[in-house]
């Protein structure tokens, strides 16, 4: 069961999209809050401040993008987890909405069990929420105490770097790390690298754990998933 004090905010033009959505995040428990336009979302959030607001981009009058420019510009929300729902998956309107101040990009059709995963991911991502050394996703287990992956229970062969770079995306499914970010984290600042040295090390991670949870967002960087 979710925390239950944890405030939702839903806006989206589509009431049977908004039906479903509240539905799944009602049942694990959060308190969930609907608008179905771009104002009367704006006016809610304001009043109810609420943890995280999952925005559709494609909404009459005050689109997503907009409503999220307006937020963000607003000391309240500086910190409030904002994603964006569309159905729309051209690279620039995510590169866009990151850019606007999105946490996370999740386009539709839906699947309620990933949706929760993800909504459940930035959740813990942003409540600083204690790591136990080992994660799981679904066959793949990341031991970072023991440097040890393993995918259908076998021992996956991960050079240092390999390993670090998996760890590092992993800590926090859902968010997108930039190149730069990477790159410092894994390499240092001081030390030079090539530039596709990055896109080397994640083909490779890709081969080894599957093409599923290594997201790539061009000309940005990257981010893991379920």
């Amino acid at each position: 069961m979710a925390y239950p004090l944890i405030k939702i905010l839903i806006v989206d033009d589509e009431p049977d999209i908004l039906e479903i959505l509240r539905y799944n995040l009602a049942k694990e428990g959060y308190h969930v809050l609907t608008a179905q336009n771009g104002e009367a979302g704006l006016e809610l959030a304001k009043k109810e401040l609420p943890d995280l607001i999952i925005l559709d981009i494609m909404m009459p009058q005050t689109d997503g993008m907009e409503l999220c420019r307006q937020l963000r510009d607003i000391p309240q929300f500086n910190n409030t987890i904002i994603v964006f729902l569309t159905a729309r998956n051209e690279s620039y309107s995510e590169i866009a909405g990151f850019e606007m101040g999105a946490d996370d990009y999740i386009t539709k059709p839906v699947k309620p069990r990933v949706f929760i995963s993800r909504i459940k991911a930035l959740l813990r991502r942003h409540t600083g929420k204690e790591e136990t050394g080992i994660i799981q996703f679904g066959d793949l287990v990341i031991n970072k105490e023991k440097y040890l992956v393993t995918k259908n229970d076998k021992e996956l062969d991960l050079p240092k770097k390999e390993f670090e770079v998996l760890s590092l995306l992993s800590s926090k499914p859902g968010k997108l790390f930039t190149r730069n970010e990477i790159y410092t984290s894994i390499w240092g600042k001081q030390l030079i690298v090539g530039e596709r040295t990055l896109d080397v090390y994640i083909r490779k991670l890709r081969e080894k754990i599957g093409e599923d949870h290594i997201h790539t967002v061009k000309g940005v960087g990257y981010k893991f998933d379920f």
